[in-house]
């Protein structure tokens, strides 16, 4: 009997985990979605008077910076099938990086809204805005988390077990990034 967790020719058991979860995510993020469009068609007007301009460029650059940090991901998972533990460290410090760049440009444009008076409960694309990029945000701290946990696996148990934890960890990485596309898509450029 094998000792490694395995659920299927090839298939670890932290990869199925997670990809199960984001099963769970994809309905969340939907039902998000969903409302904030639905509100945006019943709506006279869109976005909501009282709703300050926000920050188109700003939207782009932190939409760049998490489609490079996928980029830099996969390199990451790539480099680690290779036996490439190096490569893989530099390759996934540099999607840390680009993800906490991202954190730190999502938080000042909060402070920057918040200090012009914009906040949950201004309207209901204010409420929408936060509660969107929010938990946007709050997964692409769990996304960070789980890279620096797969980051330690793959580097003890290069193997099966590290390559399982860091395809789990990737699957929720390019979610978050993906996630992301349609939030800016929803409230910088379609609004």
């Amino acid at each position: 009997m094998s000792s490694h967790t395995e659920t299927g020719p090839g298939v670890s058991a932290p990869a199925l985990g997670m990809a199960l979860f984001l099963a769970s995510e994809v309905m969340f993020f939907g039902a998000l979605f969903g409302a904030y469009y639905s509100l945006r068609a019943s709506a006279a007007a869109w976005p909501p008077a009282g709703t300050p301009e926000l920050g188109r460029p700003l939207a782009l650059a932190l939409t760049a910076v998490l489609l490079l940090s996928s980029v830099t991901q996969h390199r990451a998972e790539a480099a680690h099938k290779r036996g490439e533990l190096t490569r893989m460290s530099r390759w996934l410090s540099a999607t840390l990086a680009l993800g906490g760049l991202f954190l730190v440009g999502e938080a000042l444009e909060w402070i920057e809204l918040l200090a012009e008076g914009f906040e949950v409960s201004t309207n209901v694309f204010g409420a929408l805005f936060f509660m969107m990029t929010g938990f946007h945000g709050l997964h692409l701290i769990a996304g960070l988390a789980a890279l620096m946990m797969a980051w330690r696996t793959a580097l003890v148990a290069p193997h099966f077990e590290g390559a399982g934890a860091l395809t789990a960890a990737t699957y929720l990485w390019h979610f978050v990034d993906g996630v992301w596309l349609v939030v800016a898509f929803s409230l910088y450029a379609a609004s």
